[in-house]
């Protein structure tokens, strides 16, 4: 007998030691060359992987565009401005089957060169309020899920660090959500303030 809650949890699990794996690594590139590895076992191997039976990449792996170090940074998060009418508030936001997921936006941090860009940080009102960063860039629905990408969901694990006012930015780790491999899955999509119109050629890719 099978327990797909338990084979959840592991999956959780199993995420949240591979992005323990990547703070402990001082070499960024190598680290993201284990995140690669363990990502792909996981796709291929687990039965909690969004992957359907049949999809290539359970055998070719998940394709990504080369490392790119210009993309990492360590970021102090800013509190949204007086009068953001998103600050503090929770904000029902769509996701691909026209359902909602409850966020509340916390701050944001913005992105140097190359990228000259603003992201919005969000906590998660399910989940115990973990942090969310999703993606949208000019590669979305070209070369990326048209959906969008994830860089941060710490409440699954996916979390690449920082201290009590800044948040480790490394767009080499944007991946794709579940919903990109399998419909029945909900993935809440990227709001306005994180739209971005450059495209991001780095992380997972189509």
């Amino acid at each position: 007998m099978t327990f797909p809650e338990l084979e959840l949890a592991d999956w959780r699990r199993r995420v949240a030691g591979l992005y323990e794996q990547v703070r402990a690594d001082y070499d960024a590139e190598h680290a993201h060359a284990l995140w690669r590895q363990g990502r792909d076992e996981l796709m291929a191997k687990h039965p909690q992987s969004p992957a359907l039976p049949g999809d290539l990449i359970r055998t070719a792996g998940v394709p990504y565009w080369p490392y790119d170090p210009r993309l990492r940074w360590e970021l102090p998060v800013t509190r949204p401005a007086a009068g953001d009418s998103a600050a503090g508030d929770s904000v029902a936001i769509p996701t691909d089957h026209a359902n909602t997921t409850r966020l509340r936006l916390i701050g944001r941090v913005e992105l140097p060169a190359p990228v000259d860009a603003t992201l919005d940080v969000w906590s998660l009102q399910q989940y115990a309020s973990g942090l969310f960063v999703p993606v949208r860039d000019g590669t979305a629905g070209q070369t990326s899920y048209g959906g969008g990408r994830y860089l941060l969901d710490t409440a699954k694990g996916a979390d690449l660090g920082g201290g009590p006012d800044t948040l480790v930015i490394d767009l080499n780790f944007l991946y794709h959500p579940s919903c990109r491999y399998n419909p029945q899955w909900q993935c809440p999509l990227a709001p306005p303030g994180n739209v971005v119109a450059a495209p991001i050629q780095a992380g997972e890719r189509l």
